[in-house]
């Protein structure tokens, strides 16, 4: 297994990734209302998991629907590691990642540019002084607004019953449509649905393993 160190160099070069920070800022993301156009080269629905973690959810959706692009968004390179190198091995060319914190995840898609959005098992931030920085907070949601289509849908998979609770209530604090919802995931799973259950990420399978009831919630924006 490469060094975290080795990682680093290994994502730097992969054309499947991108970084982007404060210091970018200003210049802008370049691929900014051209993913379709630039790096996709097709006109599917633009899918974001944010949160990636090592990329198991983009990487599983992505091979289950071939019909839509997906882009893995995180903060640590080391871990997007792991799921770029899947894609590339797997030739799989409706997938990308992009290492930023997800406060700039507004700078990297322009109105209208994204589909859907994924939120898979985030650190729920369970300290009240932590509230802002949790990803599905107002803040949070008003940078998403800016980006998402209209209609477009949120999911959000959780094994904190105290994050779901605060989701919900931010949900209906703002108004939003509600599509679904379930506090044991695995009990209530739709049969149409069942990629809800089959593709796990990295966490999802301890939390399960621990007998952890998975929530899940999908909304929308607008």
């Amino acid at each position: 297994m490469p060094s975290k160190q080795e990682k680093f160099a290994d994502f730097e070069t992969f054309k499947n990734c991108f970084s982007f920070f404060f210091q970018n800022l200003e210049a802008g993301f370049p691929l900014k209302g051209k993913w379709r156009r630039d790096y996709f080269k097709n006109n599917n629905p633009l899918v974001l998991e944010l949160g990636c973690g090592k990329g198991e959810y983009t990487i599983g959706l992505a091979t289950e629907h071939a019909e839509n692009d997906y882009i893995g968004v995180d903060v640590k390179g080391n871990r997007i590691w792991t799921g770029a190198t899947q894609a590339l091995e797997r030739k799989l060319e409706n997938v990308g990642f992009i290492r930023t914190r997800i406060d700039f995840i507004d700078y990297c898609f322009a109105e209208n540019e994204v589909d859907e959005i994924w939120i898979t098992f985030p650190d729920p931030q369970p300290q009240s002084t932590r509230k802002r920085a949790r990803l599905t907070n107002p803040i949070f949601l008003e940078r998403y607004r800016k980006f998402l289509k209209k209609g477009g849908l949120v999911h959000l998979k959780t094994d904190s019953t105290s994050f779901y609770e605060y989701t919900l209530e931010v949900i209906k604090e703002n108004n939003l449509p509600v599509i679904w919802q379930t506090n044991n995931l695995y009990q209530h799973c739709p049969a149409h649905r069942q990629e809800l259950i089959t593709i796990k990420t990295h966490y999802e399978k301890l939390f399960t393993e621990k007998g952890e009831d998975i929530k899940y919630v999908c909304f929308k924006l607008s």
